[in-house]
């Protein structure tokens, strides 16, 4: 079964107060113009659920999708896009940071990069950051159709050696994914309907905790 096919728009939020009672999540990030939109989108089986912008850094706001399960999706803000104003970045990298680190309902992140230019610095500081919330963590390899299936291999292999040292800190898993070639789709929902297996449809009171 497609856990994304059927995913419906649920609100968009600005501010972490407004963050929506839900059960269960799962959160995609990655940099501007990785390919995060295209991939929800090839997911979902919908053409334009999530927005696809020739602007990098369009997005600054978290988008929240209702999945046919009753879990929710998060569509966060793409970090490292500079050409945007400082305020603007400044809030949106707040709004993303406190996020991750607050949202109780949250059982996973899939991160998308660029397979061409993967595990970028500011993808390391996103991995060492998320880290410390102890949640599993996977990354899809996107855009794996502009490589040759040797290409794709040899990347894999790569990405997988030099995550070696976040595996001793979390659960940290990678795979190819092209939205072109619809490849990857079923590993991808066999991990994440995984985590939200594991850790309920609910949680607590679905409230964000905030640290006050």
């Amino acid at each position: 079964m497609n856990l994304f096919r059927n995913a419906k728009f649920f609100t968009t939020v600005n501010h972490l107060q407004d963050l929506p009672d839900t059960g269960a999540e799962i959160a995609f990030v990655g940099r501007s113009n990785a390919g995060k939109s295209s991939a929800i989108n090839t997911l979902c089986d919908h053409v334009r659920l999530a927005y696809v912008s020739k602007t990098p850094g369009r997005t600054q706001h978290i988008n929240f999708f209702e999945l046919q399960n009753g879990c929710f999706m998060a569509d966060l803000p793409g970090y490292g896009y500079a050409q945007v104003p400082e305020a603007v970045r400044r809030h949106w990298e707040g709004l993303l940071g406190d996020y991750l680190q607050t949202r109780r309902q949250l059982a996973g992140l899939v991160m998308i990069m660029d397979c061409r230019h993967p595990l970028k610095p500011l993808d390391i500081k996103m991995l060492d950051f998320f880290a410390l919330t102890g949640r599993p963590v996977h990354i899809l390899l996107s855009k794996a159709d502009k490589l040759s299936k040797n290409d794709q291999i040899k990347t894999l292999s790569s990405v997988k050696k030099a995550l070696k040292p976040f595996s001793e800190r979390q659960a940290v898993s990678v795979q190819l994914f092209s939205s072109l070639k619809k490849q990857g789709i079923e590993e991808v929902n066999t991990t994440v309907a995984q985590w939200l297996s594991h850790t309920g449809k609910h949680m607590g009171d679905g409230k964000a905790e905030t640290g006050e």
